[in-house]
């Protein structure tokens, strides 16, 4: 059981256990901001991540990268997978940050992947969803040759609202989204027993994946005792129609941004009580 204790903590969230769902090579900026908040975090990785198992397509969309008007990145685990295959079958010949194409980025933190690469980032979504970005760019996409890494596990709402647009667009995946073979069952008990604070989700996957191990059902009964945080509309869309009840809703994607919600949470509760 990876249980980070943070006992004699101080902040919003002492005393609070948090439950992180992220995977590992992503959760830890999130469990420090979380600690510095005080909350005991509990590590329960539901989602994991690798490339595709046949990167032919992603290679093919390098050698026609040229006629790419855009290239548009949905998520973090979108730049680190492009970047890291260009590196091991294009990067001997060119920098990844010799890409012409204009590129948008879903958010800040998709956008600071980015910068980390060395892409130059023409355009950051107002609203941090796929659909948003679609909306925001829909002039300067029509009649444009748009490229769009993803995830093998998406839906189409955003290919769709690009066509819709006028862009001509150009899917492949980019990496595999994975649900583990096991959980942590002493963790997991103490989800399903109500003991923690906070459950955080950071992508519908990482929702849908638990639910493997914990009916959707009982989880939405959970929802009652158990403060559901999520990352974003999509996330939050997909935990509501599966009837589960979201307390906490961050539209910042940044840690600080979620730690920051899940905090601003436990005070407007305790402003609440003090002035019953």
């Amino acid at each position: 059981m990876d249980n980070r204790n943070n006992s004699g903590a101080t902040g919003p969230l002492a005393g609070k256990r948090v439950v992180v769902t992220r995977a590992p090579e992503q959760a830890s900026e999130l469990i420090r901001a979380l600690e510095v908040l005080g909350a005991q975090v509990l590590s329960l990785p539901t989602v994991g991540f690798a490339p595709p198992e046949d990167s032919a397509e992603l290679d093919a969309a390098f050698a026609r990268l040229a006629e790419f008007d855009w290239i548009l990145f949905t998520s973090q685990n979108a730049v680190r997978f492009f970047c890291s295959r260009w590196s091991e079958s294009v990067g001997e010949r060119s920098d990844v940050g010799s890409v012409r194409g204009r590129v948008a980025a879903v958010g800040a933190a998709t956008a600071r992947a980015l910068e980390s690469e060395g892409m130059r980032v023409e355009y950051v979504a107002q609203t941090q969803t796929g659909e948003s970005l679609a909306a925001e760019l829909r002039d300067s996409v029509a009649g444009k040759q748009v490229l769009l890494p993803r995830s093998d596990r998406v839906d189409d709402r955003l290919p769709s609202a690009l066509r819709e647009a006028g862009a001509i667009v150009y899917e492949v995946t980019a990496y595999r989204t994975l649900r583990p073979e096991t959980l942590d069952s002493e963790i997991l008990t103490s989800l399903r027993r109500a003991e923690v604070a906070v459950i955080v989700f950071a992508s519908p996957s990482a929702f849908h994946n638990l639910a493997a191990f914990v009916p959707h059902s009982e989880l939405a009964s959970l929802s009652n005792q158990v403060q559901f945080a999520a990352i974003g509309s999509t996330t939050s869309r997909a935990l509501r129609e599966s009837g589960v009840r979201v307390a906490i809703e961050s539209n910042d994607s940044s840690s600080a941004g979620l730690a920051d919600a899940i905090a601003k949470f436990y005070q407007r509760q305790s402003s609440t009580v003090r002035h019953a």
